[in-house]
């Protein structure tokens, strides 16, 4: 067993020192007061408006549905907080300082967010993803214990590790309250002063390399200095030429019963997991008592995330027993509880987007999060306000300009 525990200190901020090949145009000459409009209230949308709003700039925050609706990739109940990325290095900073973030916020507000269960990644054969991440958890401070299949099985007697060649274990990350989380960020953006509509947004006309308000119902428009669209699995409907780059998928989820009185598969027991190897499931144990969440992290159908019917398939819910009988045995006949059915929406090579609309120099195009985006949130935030107020580049594998003026051509 190797075992990685850095001496306490605080997290490391992301590297920011990479090249950035943003759009043409230069940055927005924000400055301290200017005025933003944030349209999507998720967990990129809704901590990019809080962090803008603490820097001193003028906020409104539009949603269609309103933060963590059940149609958004921030709804549900839970999302896993983990800091393995394999060779991503940017994502594991990022979590790093994400994670130093949720804490400091959590306690500020005196709302439980993040829970400390630990995670567990499971490696396969192809153990690449697994290796590569270790040097990278030691560089970002990140604790971690490398353990054989042999020490998995004895400190998790509930899991069948059958297949798996070996696990990193993450001691301080968990899982995150996700809706919970949406609201406890729209919360403080509306104590500190700033303004939340929920109403139906869509981008102006572009004139002269710039956005010329935003339009919402009933034909009102809105004016802004800045315009940032953090609109999930709907950024390719308000900006077609993003569909090459961004697709939602369709995506199931499953909360399995335990036995009465039995805490072996809660969170009091069991980390949350994700399997690397072949099978490409993940899971929460126990979260708010809703029962043992599983679900297949394969890509799904492409999707409307608008109009898309939400019912979990019998393939799907096949496919999740199966699973539940190879690796987690005792609970191969537990009855379904609940489900749920929502997306991803990932880019075409699983990097975040934060950079200028091609055409729009006071326009930013942030999303791409997907499932695992979440946990990134208070990060994203901060370089979105960072990157508008004190016009410091995002990290170069962000910065999709020159992707984004080929596509719309």
């Amino acid at each position: 067993m190797e075992t990685n525990r850095p001496r306490r200190r605080p997290l490391k901020t992301p590297p920011m020192t990479e090249t950035a090949h943003t759009a043409d145009s230069p940055a927005v000459a924000a400055s301290l007061g200017a005025s933003v409009i944030v349209v999507g209230a998720g967990a990129f949308g809704g901590w990019s408006a809080l962090q803008l709003l603490q820097r001193g700039a003028k906020v409104t925050l539009l949603d269609a549905w309103g933060p963590g609706n059940s149609r958004s990739s921030s709804g549900g109940e839970t999302r896993v907080i983990r800091a393995t990325y394999g060779p991503v290095g940017i994502h594991t900073h990022m979590v790093a300082r994400a994670l130093q973030l949720w804490r400091e916020h959590e306690q500020r507000w005196n709302v439980k967010l993040f829970f400390r269960v630990g995670a567990l990644r499971m490696a396969g054969t192809d153990d690449a993803y697994e290796r590569a991440a270790l040097p990278l958890l030691k560089e970002a401070s990140i604790p971690f214990e490398k353990l054989s299949s042999a020490d998995c099985a004895e400190r998790w007697p509930q899991i069948n590790f059958e297949d798996v060649s070996w696990g990193i274990y993450e001691p301080d990350s968990g899982y995150l309250a996700a809706r919970r989380a949406c609201e406890a960020v729209l919360d403080a953006f509306l104590q500190g002063g700033g303004q939340y509509r929920q109403v139906q947004a869509a981008p102006g006309p572009i004139a002269s390399n710039r956005m010329q308000g935003i339009s919402v119902s009933p034909g009102e428009i809105l004016n802004a200095d800045c315009y940032v669209f953090a609109c999930g699995p709907w950024l390719g409907k308000v900006f077609p030429f993003l569909v090459p780059t961004i697709t939602p998928t369709r995506q199931e989820v499953f909360f399995f019963g335990t036995a009465a009185g039995d805490i072996a598969f809660t969170d009091a027991r069991l980390p949350a997991w994700i399997d690397g190897g072949k099978h490409r499931f993940y899971g929460i144990p126990g979260n708010h008592w809703r029962g043992f969440k599983l679900a297949d992290d394969a890509r799904g159908p492409v999707i409307d995330p608008t109009s898309m019917q939400r019912q979990i398939s019998d393939d799907g819910l096949a496919a999740a027993r199966t699973y539940l009988r190879l690796r987690f045995p005792r609970m191969a006949a537990a009855p379904l509880l609940e489900s749920r059915v929502c997306q991803y929406e990932n880019t075409t090579d699983h990097n975040f987007i934060l950079d200028h609309h091609p055409e729009a120099e006071n326009v930013w195009i942030v999303g791409g999060g997907s499932g695992h985006g979440f946990k990134h949130g208070p990060a994203i935030g901060e370089m979105v306000a960072k990157a508008i107020l004190e016009r410091k580049t995002p990290p170069g594998a962000m910065c999709f300009g020159t992707r984004l003026k080929k596509n719309s051509n």
